[in-house]
């Protein structure tokens, strides 16, 4: 039982296949699978200038793990695999390379060269294969539909407060800790920071969010400047991630983000003092955002599914 899809974001849409993928499963007596494609095609096929991806493949695999899939097939998405023609991804990857028995996609999957292979297609080849086919429709709330796009613009905004209406959880960055100009301990608001190069991130701006140091088995409310520091005159986007009542050295070590919602733009300050009591206001502020919301699941499973590769 193979789910086929993206999977960026992995949000409440996408969940839906996952399920149903489960359901079948289950019926089937069969492993939950999930194929996907690395590199993202649009990384491929159209070069964005700007990062885009929701959903790095280390956070995709791990989520995709959350919802309990078992094995994790990843084709390796370049120019001679898009020119695949339809059916031949169909009988040479899906039904001989993966040996899916039964298949589930979003209503609007399209593959193979030019993207002509569509659910029909996909349904008569495989068919023909033994392979059976099952096509979800767009999940959504009212008018709104859960997907990627939209997560990008409430990300785009700064409106991180919406993303769990489309996610089904906090959005997260995940990185390794670096060493900064450790300033932010001579003015007692210690930071771990994350460098946001190449990434998607949200707008420009100070956040409340939950942090978790890898190996931590808890999340932990926090505060978090997100930008270039105009007050000291720095060029390069930064996350620089304040742990209330924390204080192990974090430096190397990976930390996750998952943010809550936003306190205010970032902007340039007068100075030290000034920016000092702007920390302080904001450290309240987060702590009284967080205090009314949930952490992340603490027991989300750390294991990453069986990965397969799939040429």
């Amino acid at each position: 039982m193979v789910a086929i899809g993206n999977f960026d974001g992995v949000h409440l849409g996408h969940r839906a296949v996952i399920e149903e993928s489960r359901r079948i499963a289950r019926a089937l007596g069969a492993p939950l699978a999930v194929l996907t494609f690395e590199p993202h095609p649009r990384q491929v096929l159209a070069a964005p200038e700007e990062p885009f991806r929701l959903t790095p493949f280390r956070v995709k695999a791990r989520h995709l793990d959350a919802l309990g899939v078992e094995f994790l097939y990843v084709a390796r998405f370049d120019r001679a695999f898009a020119a695949r023609e339809p059916a031949s991804f169909v009988s040479d990857v899906v039904a001989a390379g993966i040996g899916a028995r039964h298949v589930v996609v979003g209503h609007d999957f399209a593959f193979g060269r030019g993207r002509a292979g569509t659910v029909a297609l996909l349904t008569e080849v495989g068919g023909s294969l033994g392979v059976g086919v099952t096509s979800i429709e767009a999940a959504g709330t009212g008018t709104t539909i859960h997907s990627a796009s939209r997560a990008r613009r409430l990300l785009a905004d700064g409106e991180v407060a919406g993303l769990p209406e489309v996610l089904g959880r906090y959005w997260e960055i995940d990185g390794h800790v670096i060493a900064g100009d450790r300033r932010g301990r001579t003015i007692g608001f210690p930071t771990a920071n994350l460098r946001c190069a190449g990434i998607l991130h949200p707008a420009r701006g100070v956040y409340a969010l939950w942090a978790r140091p890898d190996g931590d088995e808890h999340w932990y409310p926090a505060v978090a400047n997100l930008g270039r520091r105009p007050t000291f005159d720095k060029t390069e986007d930064l996350l620089e991630v304040h742990i209330f009542d924390y204080a192990a050295d974090l430096y190397g070590r990976r930390l996750r983000a998952a943010f809550a919602d936003r306190v205010r733009p970032e902007r340039r300050f007068d100075g030290i003092e000034a920016l000092k009591a702007q920390i302080a206001d904001d450290c309240d502020t987060a702590r009284t955002i967080l205090a009314r919301l949930p952490a992340p699941d603490a027991d989300e499973s750390a294991a990453q599914p069986r990965r397969q590769a799939s040429s």
